[in-house]
């Protein structure tokens, strides 16, 4: 962390430094929990901030034992502050208090817009938001069919499919598109669900009753899915895959970009011209290209449009919890060169 020298006009000497935002309000979800602690308090800690971290009402535990390890640990009192509570209430109080200077938040989209409407109430916080995606996966006709089934069904069906980045949306050239679709169902249909602590098990269960109960009525797999229908533009947030078919990279392009979202996209191809043309052409924060589900702590993570604001992870997620101050100092005569 470190700011720079910049020459200006004048007798005088000009730099920038980093100091930390203050106090920030984090707010992780429940399908990583630890994971998104992980990703939330390492660079913010870094920079010199203090926090307060809430936990998703599902799953607070985790949390509370890294803040008994924290205090193991020797962090002065008040360096981290871990608050359990419902979203609705501990959330929105953290969100609009004015002694907050910033609130990170990963979760759904729609929970976003509140904290983002709620925050700006008392003061002007800086907001940084991982929200939900709606992710493509773009099989191309000279793709390793092998290589794109089992890329497909790891971003379909990581954590049960309760993973904002999961590539739900599945656009297969017509050349391959049966024997995708084909080979897709028997892969789901092989997949034990099951207790999670069982070697033999694929899938464990959902976080809860409630998320149960909205991906009950969905089948596994949706074949012949056009752009229009409701599975093929809102996220489900569990293990349903849409499949649509389609001619060209242009219009594969086009159709990818026709959501509100931009989280992520995965390309299975073995053209790299064609892998780079489509990266380049989707507004997405991520592209995979011959794998998926990919991260890293030095690589930025986030969305485009209703996916986000903000990075986290990597110098860009460093940013987010800095401010940068304009030092210039004017010198004396007898400095000047």
């Amino acid at each position: 962390i470190h700011g720079s020298v910049i020459p200006i006009s004048g007798p005088y000497l000009c730099y920038t430094k980093a100091e930390p935002v203050g106090v920030c309000a984090q707010i992780i979800p429940w399908n990583f929990p630890l994971l998104m602690m992980a990703w939330k308090l390492g660079p913010a800690l870094a920079a010199g901030n203090t926090i307060v971290l809430k936990p998703a009402e599902q799953t607070p535990l985790s949390a509370l034992r890294v803040g008994e390890l924290i205090v193991e640990a020797g962090f002065p009192k008040g360096v981290v502050n871990i608050v359990p509570g419902v979203g609705a209430e501990a959330g929105r109080h953290l969100a609009q208090h004015p002694n907050v200077d910033k609130v990170a938040f990963t979760g759904s989209t729609e929970v976003g817009y509140q904290i983002m409407r709620t925050s700006h109430v008392s003061n002007l916080k800086r907001v940084t938001l991982e929200l939900g995606g709606k992710s493509v996966n773009i099989i191309l006709d000279d793709a390793d069919i092998d290589l794109a089934i089992q890329q497909s069904q790891l971003g379909l069906f990581m954590n049960q499919g309760q993973c904002c980045i999961a590539g739900t949306r599945v656009y297969v050239q017509e050349g391959i598109y049966d024997e995708f679709v084909k080979r897709t169902v028997e892969a789901a249909n092989a997949r034990v669900v099951g207790d999670p602590f069982d070697p033999k098990t694929d899938q464990g269960s959902q976080i809860d009753e409630t998320q149960f109960e909205k991906i009950l009525g969905y089948p596994t797999v949706f074949a012949d899915v056009t752009d229009d229908m409701t599975i093929a533009r809102e996220e489900i947030f569990g293990p349903v895959v849409s499949i649509l078919k389609f001619k060209t990279i242009d219009e594969v392009i086009d159709r990818a970009n026709d959501s509100v979202y931009g989280l992520g996209a995965g390309v299975v191809t073995s053209n790299i011209d064609n892998a780079i043309k489509i990266s380049n052409g989707i507004r997405t924060g991520t592209v995979y290209v011959n794998c998926y589900d990919v991260f890293d702590s030095n690589t930025p993570f986030g969305g485009f449009k209703d996916s986000g604001i903000g990075r986290e992870n990597g110098e860009l997620g460093l940013r987010n919890y800095l401010e940068h101050k304009t030092v210039i100092i004017k010198r004396p005569e007898d400095s000047m060169p």
